[in-house]
This record gives structure tokens, sequence and C-alpha cells, in this order.
């Protein structure tokens, strides 16, 4: 069972690395950034959450210290946008929805891999929520602007929802890996929806 879950986790992982290393590099356009630049904010964006899972539950060295493909694909990304960047923002909000898709897709790796390191049910959902948050997060703090976690549509309860849905798999005995295919497209779809419906968390009212 561990086996499995670690070759989901990995393939997972690998992929949302990818995704939210697109999201950082249009990001990275879109401020006008050189190569440089771009790239720097791919891998952030993309190596950052896990970076950051893998440190709390006390996987050392981080996966994308100890695995090049992290790095590759990080940078594959970035150089795809700058090559491609066009043809991207081309699709229909192609930051957000990039975004969403990563979300989706960390937030169940991280909840996986908490619980292959014995983390509890709340513990693993934590750690979902911020593996999923915290590239998106320090990519927007590089660029001045204020954490989509903290000011956009549904961002966090998006990853919490993909997390819990691993969660309630993994105590159920559903197999690992519709569990996390499930888990990534809810949470993704769900930031989706979201932005175009204008679904908000209330906020607190001013005088």
């Amino acid at each position: 069972m561990l086996g499995q879950i670690t070759t989901i986790v990995g393939a997972m992982d690998l992929l949302g690395t990818f995704v939210f290393g697109l999201s950082g590099a249009m990001l990275a356009v879109r401020r006008d950034l050189d190569l440089f630049g771009i790239l720097v904010l791919s891998l952030v964006a993309a190596t950052a959450g896990g970076a950051l899972r893998d440190m709390l539950i006390g996987a050392t060295p981080a996966a994308f210290l100890s695995d090049q493909r992290y790095f590759v694909a990080a940078l594959l990304a970035g150089v795809v946008v700058f090559f491609g960047h066009a043809q991207i923002e081309k699709l229909t909000r192609p930051v957000m929805v990039l975004d969403a898709l990563g979300l989706g897709l960390f937030a169940v790796t991280g909840a996986q891999k908490a619980l292959a390191y014995d983390l509890g049910p709340m513990g693993a959902i934590w750690i979902g929520v911020l593996t999923a948050c915290g590239g998106g997060a320090l990519r927007d703090v590089l660029v001045a602007e204020v954490p989509r976690v903290l000011c956009e549509e549904i961002y966090a309860l998006a990853a919490l929802l993909g997390a819990l849905i691993v969660v309630l798999g993994h105590g159920a005995g559903w197999p690992a890996g519709l569990t996390a295919v499930c888990g990534a497209a809810l949470a993704s779809a769900w930031r989706i929806v979201s932005v175009y419906r204008g679904w908000q968390v209330p906020r607190a009212r001013k005088r």
C-alpha cells in the first residue's frame, strides 16, 4: 500500500510541479520579467509548497532537492512559457486555470504523503492545504501581490476539499489512485467554478 501511494504521489507531484511552474512563469511574463525572472518564478511556484510539506513531515532532503526531475519539470515549464506564452494567453484566464489545476494536484499529494508518514487525519489535511497554497503564495509575494490564498474567491477551501477527500478515502479503504484523481479534479473544478460564478468566502463588514 505504501509503495502504491508513493508511486501515485510521485507522478502527481511531478505533474503538479510542471503545472504550477507554468502558472508562475505566466505571471512573470505578465509582469514583464526577463528570462531569468521567468525561470525563478516558475521554480518558486513549482517547488515551494512541496518543500514546505517535506520539511514539516520530516521527509528530508526535500523531494525537489534529491530528485532532479522536479527541477527539470519546473524549468521546462518556464521555457515553455517563454517561447509559447502568446498561445497560452489565448486560453481563458490561463494563470487562474493553471493555478487551480496545480492547487488540486498538490492538495492531494500533500495529504497522501502526510498519511504515508503516519500523520493523523487533521495533520494530513493541513499539510495538503499548505502544499497546495505555499508555492502560489510565495510566487505572488515575489511580484508584490497579496497572495490569492488570503484575498481571492474559494482558494484554500478548494485545497481543503481535495485533501479531505484523500483522508476520507484513506479511512474508507478506497483505491489510492482513484481517490487522488477525484480529489484533485473536484478541488480544481471548485476553484475554477467559484471564479466564474463569483463565489466568495464571507468577509467582515466595515463600518
